[in-house]
């Protein structure tokens, strides 16, 4: 029998440099869905109703002296009955499903720029497809048809969320 080795070498992986992230865990940390009018919307609704879906991202260092982060992604889909007439308001609201999803990471020295997109793109992204099938259950699990999140631009949502922080002088560009 011969000896079976891997060279790093050989296969190019000479100088690959190690993930500047590793996930230790992911876990639902809060979970809620709600139909506030019971059974009775199940009776009474005639149309889909429209639905709206807010997202969240944020990251908390867990120890002072540790590169150990937790990241949390929060959804809110409320669902709430067509108006009644064109350009009229909604109607009762026929379901909340809110979530809050988040994963312990630890970052493995990566430069200091990249700490912040990391936490608030890389991660997100990585948890995504999790949030979006316990979401798409959760509905589902109602009585509901289930809610399908679409993809999420996490470096826009990022990118707005420090347009909010740190906002430009006026009159500069």
């Amino acid at each position: 029998m011969s000896e079976n080795t891997t060279d790093n070498a050989a296969l190019g992986q000479e100088n690959v440099p190690a993930m500047p992230l590793a996930i230790n865990l992911q876990y639902t940390k809060d979970l809620s869905f709600e139909v506030p009018a019971g059974a009775s919307i199940f009776a009474t609704l005639r149309s889909a109703p429209q639905i709206s879906v807010n997202i969240d991202v944020q990251a908390n260092r867990l120890e002072e002296d540790q590169a150990v982060y937790e990241v949390a992604l929060a959804v809110r889909a409320e669902a709430a009955e067509p108006p009644a007439q064109e350009g009229g308001q909604a109607g009762r609201t026929v379901f909340i499903a809110e979530l809050t999803y988040a994963a312990v990471v630890t970052l493995n020295n990566p430069p200091q720029e990249l700490i912040e997109p990391i936490l608030l793109v890389e991660v997100p992204r990585l948890i995504f497809p999790y949030v979006r099938s316990i979401v798409s259950d959760v509905t589902r699990d109602g009585g509901f048809p289930p809610v399908v999140l679409q993809p999420i631009d996490f470096v826009a949502l990022w990118q707005a969320k420090r347009a909010q922080q740190f906002p430009e002088p006026a009159g500069e560009a």
